[in-house]
């Protein structure tokens, strides 16, 4: 007699929960009051995630099933994970050209789209770069960042926008956000330019971590290159 639990595949499933507080949305009177339609950057208010099942037989006699990797979906997994991500070039040195703005979000966009991530917003200015996404929950967000930085900076030096060698500064700031309180970050993040006409990087990014209760030790804030 064959023991049914030495043909049945044990089943190994990763899932992972993800929680946050949502911050406060910044508001702007001198911005325009109407701002993008959120039904025409999200696709619907909520998606169900991919989650993954590895399979693996417990006995040689089914050896198709042995390592076999299943792309299944979770049932009942419905997620909304909006997260502002802000990071400075190296030293908060001032090297992307904006002429070059249009390629590299286009590219970044690509690299978020391609982990099946949405990029709801994005601007970049000289000195650093702000993003909006909404996160898949199974995806950890240091990743997601490791992986843009990389890439742009790769793609960077392989157009040769900059003399020497172009980088990241390492680190990162992320704030998490309600669907209702998109249209306010969109707007902020859509008019960065006209935002630094009046306010340093360090000081916008200073004034987020406070607004948000981000306890942070000044000596590891984005330095300039003679910090």
């Amino acid at each position: 007699m064959i023991d049914a639990r030495s043909v049945v595949p044990q089943h190994r499933q990763r899932i992972i929960l993800v929680g946050f507080k949502p911050g406060r949305a910044f508001e702007f009177p001198e911005f325009p009051a109407e701002g993008p339609k959120l039904a025409s950057i999200l696709d619907a208010e909520a998606q169900p995630v991919r989650g993954e099942i590895f399979v693996e037989a417990a006995q040689k006699k089914i050896p198709k099933l042995r390592q076999e990797r299943h792309l299944l979906w979770m049932a009942n997994t419905y997620t909304q994970i909006y997260i502002q991500v802000v990071f400075a070039v190296e030293g908060r040195q001032s090297l992307i050209a904006p002429e070059h703005n249009d390629e590299l979000q286009k590219y970044i966009t690509g690299i978020v789209s391609a982990q099946k991530h949405k990029l709801i917003a994005i601007n970049n200015l000289p000195d650093h770069l702000h993003l909006l996404v909404g996160l898949r929950p199974d995806a950890a967000l240091s990743e997601l960042v490791r992986d843009i930085k990389a890439n742009s900076s790769q793609f960077i030096n392989e157009k040769r926008w900059v003399l020497g060698r172009f980088s990241w500064q390492e680190g990162f700031g992320a704030f998490s956000y309600s669907r209702s309180q998109l249209g306010a970050v969109i707007r902020y993040i859509k008019n960065q330019q006209k935002h630094h006409a009046r306010k340093s990087f360090l000081d916008e990014y200073t004034a987020l971590l406070d607004k948000f209760e981000v306890e942070y030790d000044q000596r590891y804030i984005f330095k300039p290159i003679d910090g």
